[in-house]
């Protein structure tokens, strides 16, 4: 058949397009269940409907990527699965800032119309995220695209949901939680940020009942003091402990507080004393409860003082509300000083708005039954890569709270709960009922609360795969083999699907979890938008290619530690692309349309069998690599075999034979050649697919060979054991380090790569003078090299470049060659210029107000120069001494 050209450049924009549509259309990666091979599944961390690509995404899916394709090539069947997740709050708030500039609010439309109005939204920019995936190439199955609010994840969360409920681990009750005044709805403990903010400690000084004496009370939030229950000290804490029992009286309410003891108290922070407000902190909610004290909640859902406080206060803001209530203070003289406190304050993880601990009545799910069976099957039934994410994972099932999981929201799946308003009977159930399950009377009302978004994500692994009907994929593919994500959801998310996949499954839901790292910008600082550092992956395809941009991530992509990426990094992957494309287009020029039907254990010159062997080694290390995710590896030995060894040296070696008139020599090197070209194509394609499917269909093939020309589906290589060759390996290692040992003379003296040299070589053994012998014509072309001289009584003249290889001692005379008075007098002054510079720099960094007033990254700039100064200048005077000690 007529195969495809290779354009003279590789412009990988056509490309993607044009592969991309055909493996959806394909279906290349749909496999059917009852298909043979073991089975490889992973579940796409769904991103928001919401979202765009960024680059934690594009790691992401490049990890999973390779993991997919490799697994595929090693005969396995595959199953990766799409969606995404309905993010309600995230969802709401888009939708409703939508309605703001048409002068609407969800209330205006009600919560039917609303919930119209966000699936319109969906349709239409719901996918925007799932075609950014298909951007990358993500070899995912788009048959079984998944949303955690269709259908199917409905019926799911509703079974689970259900079956929580009759298992009494799942219940209703007054808890405080974490409340969005400006989402209007609670959080739970993962979904609230925590940000350092400046603030105030307040002495504020209370009176004792009996009128013995005063305490002071340090506080930060002197307003919540309207709900005051209790003040607490440590019973171990001499200066009050003789207080505990007695009673203090609330400044401005006159209300009378309990003293009590607990050791909850911290002795060193502030005074000693804690004002105990229930119903306005977490941990004081846990004395209240301990204690048996009155919860007064001083603020409503708007974050507005209520109706529980002295009516001068009622509707004042939570800022007003302080101010107001220090003057009254401050004029009773009960202000005892204020200090400046830096300290970390909740919010909430969608619009950054303060969170308030609120008591109100929720949906809770009973964690510790749960998390006693998800701690114990890490590391027994699943590991966690790296090791040491494992502690992050049982630091948070060991402090495991009930999860809150009701949300004052309309875009979710509503709480299948309905009370009776007749006899007040709770019905849950996983159809709708149309009477109560107790009383039998139709008036009946389900809760308006939906459920946390988390709640579906958590049952994504059994889900997605058509649970809880019993399918074939569920049955095939479930647990997945390996989860890839982030550390920042292990708790919001890894942790909660161990849960339930246990408890509905009674299996976990992935055998390996691969946490990877952050993706920062080049200096190592988080990319956000607020510093402009962030690097758009969406541009970086745009402008250097997919396979690029995949290439990058995946050689920095070292387990356990942090990416550092930069544009730069990026377009010199481009440059590997093209060197790849320009290798493939000198082979294509120099293969026959139909392959030599000749073995490569035929191969009888060194280029050939040393290029075989480390053909060998890179299967093997890059199998390895990808089983243990150490995907840096994979591609750091990619770019090593390809870039040096294949393009830059075998390549050149074999040029003579592929010119020459001996045609079954060249028969054998074009038999090798295709077959590293296309096995090393096999092997890159997990990492860049593309530019590999690419030349893949332009490459011919051997007669007989009826392998498809969609490289997604090929199987890895096999191992030829017949082409280890460590003779050859040793045989080459001579060879190149008389080459480079010249091309570093070349270098070192500045001589001009065109400028033919003699070189003399003085031989360890006969061995080596045998391989040196056998290669003189290649070490003529690649090194250009005029004449050889080689032997064990070989010597130089003094005036020569020297260089030992293996013992072996190589001479370059330079008489006539460099023109050594010149070449000094330049360098000395390329030296005095650079001095001068050099002082220049010097000044700048010793001037403190240079120091003191420049941005840091002028500072570092101006370092980083004169680092680069300094290391330039011991290489000029290197090479200044070197030149004069061989005309000295």
């Amino acid at each position: 058949m007529t195969r495809p050209t290779l354009a003279k450049g590789y412009e990988p924009w056509d490309v993607e397009d044009k592969w991309e549509k055909h493996w959806e259309n394909s279906q290349t990666f749909t496999p059917d269940p009852e298909d043979g091979g073991d089975p490889y599944s992973i579940v796409i961390p769904p991103p928001n409907v919401t979202g765009v690509l960024h680059m934690g995404h594009a790691l992401n899916l490049t990890l999973q990527d390779i993991l997919c394709r490799f697994h595929r090539q090693q005969g396995r069947n595959v199953l990766w699965v799409p969606g995404t997740d309905h993010a309600g709050i995230a969802t709401q708030n888009v939708v409703e800032r939508q309605l703001k500039t048409e002068g609407k609010t969800r209330h205006d439309l009600g919560r039917e119309k609303f919930i119209e109005r966000v699936w319109e939204w969906k349709k239409e920019k719901g996918d925007h995220i799932l075609n950014q995936i298909r951007r990358m190439g993500a070899s995912v199955d788009w048959t079984r695209e998944c949303f955690t609010f269709d259908e199917d994840r409905a019926k799911a969360v509703r079974e689970v949901f259900v079956k929580l409920y009759e298992q009494g681990l799942i219940y209703k009750g007054d808890y405080i939680i974490n409340w969005c005044n400006r989402c209007h709805t609670a959080l739970a403990d993962d979904e609230v940020e925590r940000e350092a903010k400046p603030g105030k400690l307040h002495h504020i000084r209370y009176d004792l009942a009996d009128g013995s004496g005063t305490l002071t009370i340090a506080t930060t939030r002197p307003e919540t003091m309207l709900a005051d229950t209790a003040i607490a000290v440590n019973p171990e804490d001499d200066r009050f402990n003789h207080l505990i029992g007695k009673e203090a009286i609330l400044p401005i309410i006159g209300r009378t507080l309990p003293i009590i003891g607990d050791k909850y108290v911290d002795i060193e922070f502030g005074t000693g004393c804690l004002k105990v407000t229930p119903a306005h902190d977490m941990n004081d909610w846990e004395l209240g409860r301990k204690h048996n004290l009155e919860v007064i909640s001083m603020l409503d859902e708007d974050g507005l003082v209520n109706e529980n406080a002295p009516e001068r206060y009622q509707g004042l803001s939570i800022e007003d509300a302080r101010k107001l209530i220090l003057e009254e203070l401050d004029a009773e003289g009960r202000v005892l000083g204020i200090e400046d406190l830096a300290h970390n304050v909740g919010v909430c993880y969608r619009c950054k708005s303060v969170i308030e601990p609120h008591v109100s009545t929720q949906w809770f799910v009973s964690m510790k039954p749960l998390a006693e069976k998800a701690r114990a099957a890490v590391p027994a039934r699943t590991q966690i890569y790296p090791e040491h994410w494992t502690k992050t994972y049982y630091d948070w099932l060991d402090n495991i709270r009930d999860w809150c999981i009701s949300r004052q929201i309309w875009w979710g799946h509503r709480i299948p709960a309905w009370t009776c308003e007749d006899c007040g009977e709770l019905t849950v159930a996983i159809d709708d009922p149309t009477v109560c399950s107790k009383c039998g009377s139709k008036r009946i009302t389900q809760e308006e609360d939906v459920l946390d978004t988390w709640f579906s994500s958590a049952l994504w692994p059994f889900s997605t795969l058509g649970w809880p009907g019993e399918t074939k994929e569920l049955a095939r593919y479930y647990p997945t083999s390996c989860l890839v994500t982030g550390f920042d959801i292990i708790f919001f998310w890894v942790a909660r699907m161990m849960m339930m996949g246990l408890q509905f499954m009674e299996e976990v839901p992935f055998h390996d979890v691969y946490i990877h790292a952050l993706v920062r910008d080049e200096k190592g600082k988080k990319m956000s938008k607020s510093t402009g550092n962030v690097i758009d992956p969406l541009d970086m395809i745009e402008k250097y290619g997919a396979d690029a941009l995949r290439f990058t991530l995946t050689s920095f992509a070292a387990m356990g530690r942090d990416i550092k990426l930069s544009e730069k990094r990026i377009e010199g992957y481009k440059h590997f692309m093209n060197k790849i494309w320009n290798a493939a287009r000198f082979a294509l020029m120099n293969l026959p349309d139909t392959i030599p039907a000749v073995s490569v254990t035929e191969a009888d010159t060194l280029a050939d069998k040393w290029i075989l062997h480390r053909l060998e080694e890179l299967k093997e290390s890059a199998a390895q690599a990808t089983r243990e995710y150490r995907f840096n590896e994979i591609a750091q030995g990619l770019y090593k075999f390809i870039w040096s060894e294949f393009c830059d040296w075998y390549l050149e070696m074999i040029k003579p034979t592929l010119y020459g008139e001996d045609e079954a020599a060249k028969a054998r090197t074009q038999k090798v050649l295709w077959t590293v070209l296309s096995e090393i194509m096999v092997i890159l394609h997990p990492v860049t697919p593309f530019i590999t499917q690419e030349i893949w269909s332009a490459l011919p093939r051997p007669e007989g060979d009826d392998r498809s020309d969609d490289i997604a589906t090929l199987p890895f290589p096999d191992m030829c054991p017949e082409c280890r060759n460590q003779a050859a390996e040793a045989e080459m290692e001579l060879f190149m380090g008389v080459v480079s040992g010249v091309r570093n003379i070349r270098t070192e003296l500045l001589i001009e790569p065109a400028k033919k040299l003699n070189l003399l070589i003085r031989t360890v053994n006969d061995a080596d003078k045998a391989i040196i012998e056998a290669n003189i014509p290649l070490i003529q072309s690649l090194a250009r090299i005029e004449s050889i001289e080689i032997g064990p009584d070989v010597n130089g003249p003094k005036a020569s470049g020297t260089g030992v290889v293996q013992g072996n001692e190589i001479y370059v005379p330079l008489e006539g060659v460099v023109d050594f008075e010149s070449e000094l007098a330049r360098l000395d002054k390329n030296l005095t210029k650079l001095e001068k510079t050099m002082t220049g720099v010097s000044k700048k960094l010793s001037n403190p107000g240079f120091l003191k007033n420049a941005p840091d990254e002028v500072v570092e700039g101006e370092k980083a120069k004169m680092a680069e100064m300094e290391e330039e200048k011991n290489k000029l005077t290197q090479l200044k001494e070197r030149l004069a000690s061989l005309v000295g």
